[in-house]
């Protein structure tokens, strides 16, 4: 694949609108993403740490990304993704990075390794993945070229 198809694929993770709570940093290479965010109480549960559904988005995005980065004609669909939480995160940084570990013609197998700023493994997940019928274009809409 292309470092254009990258670019695109990152800005259009970005300016989704669901983005403007989490404010990612994303980084696309050929069958791996990784996905930073930094935590605050904004994302805490009532026992003052992040709620599991940061942990999902994390380590689902840099799985997704992942795999969207080896297919450039259509947006790929999360088909299924089980998550192991770990060790509870209060402040800092969680990053996750995504890596497809299986592909065949109609389904690609993603993991992704969720940590914080220490390098400490927060969660884990894996999930599977299947081209769409929406075209990339379409989906990239919401990114603006430079």
């Amino acid at each position: 694949m292309n470092d254009d198809h990258f670019r695109r694929l990152e800005r259009m993770y970005l300016a989704a609108p669901c983005n403007g709570v989490y404010r990612p940093r994303i980084s696309i290479r050929d069958g791996e993403a990784e996905v930073t965010i930094e935590i605050g109480p904004h994302l805490h549960h009532a026992a003052r740490a992040v709620h599991g559904s940061s942990y999902f988005k994390v380590m689902d995005d840099a799985a997704f990304f992942a795999v969207n980065s080896l297919i450039e004609d259509v947006f790929v669909l999360t088909v299924s993704f089980n998550i192991y939480l770990l060790r509870p995160i209060s402040e800092g940084t969680m990053s996750a990075t995504g890596r497809v570990v299986n592909e065949s013609r109609n389904l690609w197998i993603a993991e992704s390794t969720l940590v914080d700023g220490d390098g400490r493994t927060l969660g884990r997940g894996s999930g599977s993945f299947m081209r769409s019928k929406i075209a990339l274009a379409d989906a990239m809409g919401f990114a603006k070229e430079p």
